[in-house]
């Protein structure tokens, strides 16, 4: 059974991602030493997220009980508190790692959305487990489909460059606005990919006065590595009443502007006389309340979009349809997998028979070459329709008719009965944010 444990910037902090990556290494080797429970792992370590694609000696109804094994491991190779863990982290099992991994890989589950990075850091992850010999057949599979998936989204949709060409936008629409980029001042409020994207934008348009400010306390990092000037919590207040321009894009869930914070930022004496708020956070950096302070105009995603061209709003949930795809039909093949001992036995039942009666033919000196290729050629012809039917039995969930038919029938006892896929996440909650 597969198995995943995703923390990422959707359920943790960042200070949690980045302790789970430091001991990457060490969680990697003590996932590997849990002999008759983990069979083979896969570890996908980002500044955004920290996972373990797991193989794992389980039945489906044992999946809550080690998914807390597997959590328990990470938190004690990594010295984070478990109960923490659970907090912050989705776990999936079955079919659901693959949908997740796929949506992964293809740019789905980034902070910004369709960045191209992350399916070189997929393929990368796959190669070192390969080099460490953590890599069992159902994980390398499934790895495989990834990569092509991730391909297919890249090259038949614009998810790859939607969320960029937000930030694009977002600054077209304030030209209007602003009549001299290289004298307006910038307050860029994020640190992360869309954030670098974003600088990259407004640098293009001759902005030379930035700064950053981190709700997660990134800012000096971020502002050492873009030569940008880095602004502390004491000092938002002052860089809010100054800036010409804000830009929020934070992964953060809460409202990193509140109406009273500007408020306050507008009202300090050598405050700027307007200001545009541009907020591409999802969720929402600014509180729209913002809106109704004198002088200030926000931009956010919504507004955005309306002026977005409908191929570039198109391209998540078209990239989202090929996951889905993709994802449906790995689990149709994982289910067929359960009817392959069935048919096995049925056509060595069959096969037996057949070389019996053409054993006893021969001791007669009835048979020939022809004869007998023509029995063959006829039982195989007869176990093409069986064969068909098992596997469309699979795809809808009824392996278990197709087993039983086969005992009933021909007496054919089947030593490894399938077991039903099912499409779930163990924190079923969780996993949907």
């Amino acid at each position: 059974m597969l198995l995943c444990f995703s923390s990422s910037h959707r359920t943790a902090e960042f200070d949690l991602l980045e302790r789970l990556e430091r001991h990457a290494p060490a969680v990697t080797a003590a996932l590997a030493e849990q002999h008759g429970i983990v069979a083979g792992s896969v570890v996908l370590a980002t500044c955004n997220r920290f996972e373990a694609y797991l193989d794992v000696d389980a039945q489906p109804l044992a999946a809550d009980a080690t998914a807390d094994r597997v959590i328990e491991t990470v938190a004690a190779a990594s010295g984070i508190d478990a109960g923490l863990l659970r907090s912050s982290s989705a776990v999936y099992s079955d079919d659901a790692v693959a949908e997740h991994l796929f949506s992964v890989s293809s740019g789905l589950e980034s902070v910004v959305v369709g960045e191209g990075e992350i399916a070189g850091q997929v393929r990368r992850a796959l190669q070192a487990a390969r080099t460490s010999g953590t890599v069992t057949g159902n994980l390398e599979r499934v790895f495989q489909v990834a990569s092509r998936t991730s391909r297919g989204v890249k090259n038949q949709t614009g998810i790859m460059t939607a969320g960029r060409s937000m930030v694009r936008l977002a600054l077209e629409l304030a030209e209007s606005r602003i009549s001299d980029w290289a004298a307006v001042r910038v307050l860029l409020v994020g640190t992360g990919k869309y954030a670098g994207a974003s600088l990259a934008a407004l640098r293009e348009r001759g902005v030379v006065d930035v700064q950053v400010f981190s709700p997660t306390g990134r800012a000096a990092k971020f502002a050492l590595s873009h030569d940008v000037v880095p602004v502390e919590s004491d000092d938002l207040l002052e860089a809010l009443g100054s800036a010409d321009l804000v830009v929020t894009c934070s992964a953060v869930t809460d409202h990193v502007i509140t109406r009273a914070l500007l408020a306050d930022a507008i009202a300090a004496p050598d405050a700027a006389a307007r200001r545009l708020v541009i907020d591409l956070g999802l969720p929402r950096n600014v509180d729209p309340a913002v809106a109704e302070l004198r002088d200030v105009e926000l931009l956010d995603l919504e507004t955005i979009s309306i002026h977005a061209p409908v191929e570039e709003l198109n391209a998540a949930a078209d990239a989202r349809e090929l996951v889905g795809a993709a994802a449906a039909e790995f689990a149709a093949q994982n289910a067929e997998q359960a009817v392959t001992p069935a048919l096995v036995a049925l056509r060595t039942h069959v096969f037996g028979i057949l070389d019996a009666e053409i054993a006893r033919a021969r001791s007669r000196g009835d048979s020939t070459e022809q004869t007998e290729a023509a029995l063959r050629h006829l039982a195989g012809v007869l176990l093409h329709t069986p064969s068909v039917r098992a596997r469309e039995l699979a795809r809808n969930g009824e392996a278990q008719t197709f087993v039983d038919a086969t005992s009933a029938l021909f007496g054919v006892e089947v030593e490894d009965a399938p077991r039903p896929q099912t499409l779930r996440a163990v924190d079923d909650e969780t996993a949907a944010s």
